[in-house]
């Protein structure tokens, strides 16, 4: 299966050159077109036009009630160039990106600690929602912005046709999944539907990402809290031997057909099968549900529960938070656009879409807010209540980059490879896992 730790070379690189850097320039000042102003935030974002348009309105707002003035950078290819901007010493004041990365930026220098008492309005946030900004140190290092949790979207008029029922357990959704694939659900008189898709493929850390609520749900963890500050590696176990080998006889490969085509060569932007109308299951993230109503039709799927494993149907929640640059001198003016990205009003607008545009809030992380009733969507109740009550995120105070990647690469390479053996490849995942935490 190759040696995979060689991948965690370029990060500890960065990582010495972050540490460099905020040596440098968390009291320098340093700013960007926004520097020479003392009453403007530099602030960043990882989004498309679309998502742009989004958090103008929402800056927009901001500025008419606080005067800050905000000179946003919606950036696309935004670890690439805040990596560019540390290398000069120079960050931006607020950046809004994956809960996920925190670990890897703290472990940079390139964030500056947040005490949550000094965000007016942080009461308002939960205590499950705040513990993901928690470092390694035990400091917070972010301002929960946006969560999301994974939910199952399925064709109803498909089951409808077929006399099947919304599956609850893993062994049903295998049954429906097999009639997807064999009974012609679509009514074309061709075999031409798959039960499931999945992005299996290890580029990006998909495989890991896919399979994570099946770990959980069958009682495995990728790693786990060692009892000491720090993290081990915990997929060596025979619930994670027992979840991977039932994922890659029933689905990969005893369960041929059951999944899309080239499952293990896809990402979420090929595994496009369920809005092309050709598969009839995906467990996905709620920023699908626009797409699916214009490509499938609200009428014909629905946005369910994921089914429960032998340990539950935990799924896996993401979400973004406000991080602030390792720097000083704004302090004031980032806990106001903090507090308001975060309030009910703040929160509303970026859950709302106008002409169009992406939302950029999808459950709100302001416990005073329903998703469901601010988007007039009753399925947004679905995906609150997944988060609220049956999910877990990916550990991030540790940099989970490479834990992710590792894990991606050992999945993807049992799942293409009928033939290997399960539990020899997780202890040699396992091995590697305590590699990069070492790291």
């Amino acid at each position: 299966m190759g040696d995979r730790r060689r991948s965690r070379r370029p990060a500890a690189a960065l990582v010495a050159a972050g540490l460099a850097f905020a040596t440098a320039a968390c009291g320098s000042g340093a700013g960007g077109a926004g520097a020479g102003d003392p009453n403007a935030l530099e602030v960043w974002t990882r989004s498309d036009p679309d998502s742009a348009a989004t958090y103008d309105r929402v800056f927009a707002a901001f500025t008419r009630k606080t005067g800050i003035r905000i000179d946003y950078q919606p950036v696309i290819n935004f670890d690439q160039q805040l990596q560019a901007r540390a290398s000069t010493k120079d960050l931006p004041d607020v950046m809004i990106n994956d809960t996920a990365l925190m670990g890897s930026y703290q472990s940079q220098g390139l964030l500056q600690p947040v005490d949550p008492d000094s965000i007016a309005g942080h009461a308002q946030i939960s205590a499950k929602s705040w513990s993901s900004t928690v470092g390694l140190d035990g400091k917070h290092y972010g301002i929960p912005y946006s969560r999301q949790a994974m939910t199952l979207m399925i064709r109803t008029d498909w089951l409808r046709k077929l006399g099947l029922k919304v599956p609850r357990t893993w062994q049903q959704m295998l049954t429906v999944a097999k009639a997807f694939t064999d009974r012609d659900p679509d009514g074309d008189g061709r075999k031409d539907t798959y039960g499931i898709v999945a992005p299996g493929s290890a580029q990006n850390g998909y495989a890991a990402w896919w399979s994570a609520g099946f770990l959980w749900q069958g009682g495995a963890r990728i790693i786990e809290p060692d009892g000491k500050g720090g993290y081990r590696p915990a997929m060596d176990s025979q619930a994670a031997t027992r979840t991977v080998t039932w994922l890659k006889d029933n689905l990969f490969c005893g369960g041929k057909g059951v999944l899309q085509p080239g499952a293990v060569s896809a990402v979420t932007a090929t595994a496009t099968n369920f809005q092309d109308g050709n598969a009839g299951m995906y467990m996905t993230g709620p920023y699908n549900i626009t797409t699916f109503d214009g490509t499938v039709g609200r009428d014909k799927y629905a946005v369910v529960p994921a089914p429960a494993g032998p340990a539950g149907s935990d799924v896996l929640a993401e979400g973004e938070n406000v991080y602030f640059g390792a720097r000083t001198g704004k302090t004031r003016q980032e806990r106001a656009l903090a507090a308001f990205l975060v309030s009910p009003e703040g929160q509303r607008i970026a859950m709302t879409s106008v002409d169009g545009h992406q939302p950029v809030v999808r459950i709100p992380t302001n416990t005073t807010l329903d998703a469901a009733e601010v988007r007039g969507d009753p399925r947004w109740s679905v995906v609150q209540k997944a988060y609220e009550s049956a999910s877990r995120q990916f550990p991030n105070a540790p940099d989970f980059a490479p834990v992710k990647q590792d894990t991606a690469d050992s999945l993807n390479a049992l799942f293409t490879y009928c033939g290997s053996d399960v539990r020899s490849g997780l202890k040699e995942l396992n091995d590697t896992l305590a590699g990069d935490l070492k790291d």
